[in-house]
């Protein structure tokens, strides 16, 4: 086997969901000033008895069974969140006692927004390595938990939820190869600090990065993958903002590309956001399976992953 494939996915999503109705009667916002600023109608939201590992552990389900596999299959457990309230046992040692895996290696990454498409190049280099033979990668965030709901620039944002990729061993690469990297002295424009820990982020500064610096990288993680953007089928970007997607993704140029957009619907949900998006497009049938999409995460420290992956 000289590479990785993701074999199926699976995302979830807490039952309430919060319109910008309901966030109108909570602060100083309406809908109207929402949608054109950020593009967001609604996102869900976790209740106080649903944690980040129960989140991901039922995304990690739903995949696992699409894949047709049971968890006893599984050897390698990540989890990208920002939002684990403990420090131990992590999530993913959670996730794999709720899920009944046996014995896996279970890390969790916070790479923040981007911490996915971190997860998923660690999984591919792992298995590719001979380290492990499947892993589940799994982004997670309960963003409600970190927000302040009387702060309207950064409460209209979030949502909570989970997606899931199962990543095997396979003769042909189905995951490209990573660019990565960040920003380390930008990293205050996005940030989770404090007691209690609050979201807040320097919006205009986040904002012209993403829409300047980012589309060069993405077709530089197209180039790796020996690929031009007008080859993509799929395009899944941080959720991060409705206004950051659009022009970021038509300055990458992937003109034949479907281009998720889930963040209308969702929010952003920090690292669930691109497999969150993915396993919703491949559900929806709007990719096929063996289609080339972009995966491309960006946000918290200034960092980026991105690679060209083919779809389950």
């Amino acid at each position: 086997m000289n590479g990785s494939r993701i074999a199926a996915v699976g995302h979830y999503q807490p039952a309430k969901v919060l319109t910008n109705e309901d966030l109108a009667g909570m602060v100083d916002t309406s809908d109207e000033w929402i949608r054109s600023r950020v593009g967001i109608r609604t996102r869900h939201i976790a209740g106080p008895d649903e944690p980040v590992d129960e989140l991901a552990a039922h995304a990690a389900a739903k995949a696992l069974a699409a894949a047709g596999l049971a968890p006893g299959d599984v050897d390698l457990v990540l989890v990208a969140t920002s939002t684990a309230i403990d420090r131990s046992p992590n999530m993913a040692a959670r996730v794999a006692a709720r899920l009944g895996i046996p014995s896996p290696a279970a890390m969790d990454l916070n790479v923040v927004c981007a911490g996915f498409t971190h997860a998923l190049a660690t999984a591919d280099h792992a298995v590719r390595a001979g380290a492990a033979a499947r892993a589940l990668v799994i982004g997670a965030d309960k963003m409600s938990d970190v927000t302040d709901w009387g702060d309207r620039t950064t409460c209209v944002l979030v949502g909570d939820g989970a997606g899931a990729a199962v990543v095997e061993a396979s003769e042909e690469a189905g995951v490209g190869p990573v660019l990565w990297g960040s920003v380390p002295e930008m990293g205050h424009a996005v940030r989770i600090e404090g007691q209690p820990a609050r979201f807040a982020q320097e919006g205009q500064s986040v904002y012209r990065w993403a829409t300047t610096q980012l589309p060069a990288i993405a077709r530089r993680a197209c180039e790796r993958a020996g690929l031009a953007p007008e080859d993509l089928a799929g395009v899944v970007l941080h959720q991060a903002n409705l206004r950051i997607i659009e022009p970021l993704a038509e300055k990458l140029g992937a003109v034949n590309a479907v281009v998720a957009r889930d963040v209308a619907e969702s929010g952003n949900t920090s690292a669930a956001s691109i497999p969150l998006a993915f396993s919703k497009l491949v559900e929806q049938g709007r990719i096929s399976g063996g289609d080339p999409v972009l995966l491309f995460g960006f946000g918290g420290n200034l960092s980026y992953a991105g690679q060209v992956v083919r779809c389950p």
